[in-house]
């Protein structure tokens, strides 16, 4: 199929999941560069790609069913592009299908689902947990971020579940245009931060999309309008920006201002 802008599918696994997702976008730019294709770029001074991700990928998360949309300065065969990419790509990087979409649609999220491996001794803890979150009524989370706030989580949670036979974690979340709940804020809820499978990693397996649901269930849609919050205490705010102060230094042991120091 021939046309202007592609939507593609792609993973992200592996060793590349600890890649930031600005740092995606630089590889995705080289990688367009590499495998002379014809890409649009923006205007100004700092011309980039016409690049459009549905939903960032949190750091050291993998992604199976991740979305992200090119456009190009004219009609492209999708099979050629796909192959073209995928030539050029890092290992953990790969790109799984490409559709011609068109110039005007856009990637919007609709709903995501985490896999979390988790140790077999807390599957019943976890179990019990779950039905208690979800019974519920409001489900309160702290976040610094874009403001300080107590956000009401609740509802972005279409269902949280335990999977006895793997031992599994499922975090079936809506995402809306003014936001969503966060796997590690879950893991936190659930009393599971420090009980996933030793050398396990979260994984994002679905990203849905609203143009990808033409005919939803009523019954079955995502929230509409902002989430209910709640101000933050100074005194929380302070020890929320302390551990966040903590969890920097720690991660940046070695570092200099020029960069990681080599020895």
């Amino acid at each position: 199929m021939l046309g202007e802008k592609l939507r593609f599918r792609f993973s992200k696994t592996g060793p590349l999941r600890l890649l930031s997702h600005h740092d995606l976008m630089r590889c995705l730019e080289r990688m367009l560069r590499r495998a002379e294709l014809p890409f649009k770029s923006t205007a100004g001074f700092h011309p980039t790609p016409r690049v459009v991700f549905a939903l960032s990928l949190p750091l050291g998360v993998e992604g199976y069913e991740e979305v992200v949309e090119v456009e190009f300065k004219q009609q492209v065969d999708a099979a050629d592009v796909l192959a073209r990419l995928n030539s050029q790509a890092p290992a953990g990087l790969r790109f799984l299908r490409a559709a011609v979409i068109p110039i005007q649609s856009t990637a919007i999220p609709r709903r995501v689902i985490y896999h979390v491996p988790l140790l077999p001794d807390c599957v019943d803890a976890a179990v019990s947990n779950c039905d208690q979150l979800l019974s519920q009524s409001k489900v309160w989370v702290d976040r610094l971020r874009p403001s300080p706030k107590q956000l009401n989580i609740r509802p972005y949670l279409r269902h949280v579940a335990i999977d006895n036979a793997v031992p599994c974690l499922t975090l079936d979340l809506w995402v809306t245009h003014t936001g969503t709940a966060r796997a590690d804020e879950l893991l936190q809820l659930l009393k599971l931060a420090d009980r996933c499978s030793d050398g396990s990693v979260i994984a994002r397996t679905t990203v849905e999309l609203h143009d990808e649901v033409p005919n939803p269930n009523p019954a079955d849609v995502p929230p509409i309008g902002p989430a209910e919050t709640l101000p933050l205490e100074p005194a929380t705010i302070a020890a929320l920006n302390r551990r966040d102060d903590d969890e920097v230094t720690a991660f940046a042991w070695g570092a200099t201002p020029a960069g990681p120091v080599v020895e």
